[in-house]
């Protein structure tokens, strides 16, 4: 059988690529997803369940049960059947070529950074750019190849990281220009017009991958650090944590309060005072004031979170 139109996805992002294309731009005829009993193996943070969508558009699903596709029973499904355009959403795995070359005008899919690739490549870019302070972010729709985010841009659009930005609303940012971008490929696609640009001169560097561990939060750090990774891993990723008189406090929402009052007294992550629930906390340069939290043991003042 023959699928003109396939989309890679396992996230609730997909869902939102999947009804944009069906409803402003054309047919989507098979989505290419993960079995539930893949996520015993695998941690995917914002994954959802996307059977629902073959009811609302008549979309054909395969459910792989291997998320780096390399299972007999999918192996077999691509080797049998032809494919014209894939577009990845929401896929954080490598797709291999046994299965990009079943496809006559390739497989694209969508990764950012403050720079141009190859620089950024690799894991958690939304994450890390905010973590890391950056300002801008540039997305870039480029066609796979066996290699992780190779420089072979389709186009690419660039948008602002604020210092009120947390990386849900870099979501929000990276689907809207999400949309533009498949707009244009599928536009392209329809006209036979597919141009692949492959000649970057910007150097190789490289995102490792995040875990949840990596979300603790150290108040020796400067406000601004502690800030930028707290936005940075918020819902709906694992969120930031610290000790909390031997309790976990796991923080998701928090920003800098002052940096002129004198909190000498007190030592880098002491509760200084609470109002209305709400935590402040000294750091080493300032203070931050902890909006949205959850743990076991309500937070006192003179506690020191570690």
């Amino acid at each position: 059988m023959h699928y003109n139109l396939v989309l890679f996805g396992v996230k609730d992002t997909t869902a939102t690529i999947a009804s944009y294309i069906e409803e402003n731009l054309c047919k989507v005829d098979l989505l290419v997803t993960i079995h539930p009993d893949v996520l015993s193996k695998n941690q995917v943070s914002g994954y959802r369940g996307l059977s629902f969508l073959k009811d609302r558009y008549g979309l054909a699903i395969f459910e792989t049960h291997s998320y780096g596709l390399k299972d007999e029973e999918t192996a077999r499904f691509f080797a049998e059947n032809t494919f014209g355009l894939g577009i990845s959403m929401g896929w954080q795995r490598l797709i291999p070529a046994p299965v990009l070359d079943r496809f006559e005008q390739g497989v694209f899919g969508f990764h950012g950074n403050s720079g141009y690739l190859p620089f950024g490549r690799g894991r958690s870019p939304l994450n890390w750019s905010i973590i890391k302070g950056d300002t801008r972010f540039i997305l870039n729709l480029f066609q796979y190849d066996e290699k992780a985010d190779s420089p072979n841009v389709f186009a690419n659009e660039m948008c602002a990281i604020t210092p009120y930005d947390t990386v849900r609303t870099m979501q929000y940012k990276n689907m809207m220009v999400s949309k533009r971008l498949i707009a244009k490929l599928i536009a392209a696609w329809q006209e036979g017009t597919i141009r692949v640009r492959r000649d970057s001169r910007d150097f190789d560097s490289w995102y490792e991958k995040r875990t949840a561990a990596d979300g603790k939060l150290d108040f020796h750090a400067r406000t601004r650090d502690l800030y930028n990774l707290i936005r940075g891993v918020t819902r709906p990723f694992p969120g930031a944590f610290c000790d909390c008189q031997g309790e976990k406090m796991t923080v998701w929402s928090a920003h800098p309060f002052d940096e002129m009052l004198d909190f000498s007294m007190y030592a880098p992550g002491e509760i200084v005072d609470l109002y209305d629930g709400n935590l402040i906390v000294r750091t080493v340069d300032g203070s931050l004031l902890i909006e949205d939290y959850e743990c076991a043991i309500s937070p006192a003042v003179g506690m020191v979170l570690t």
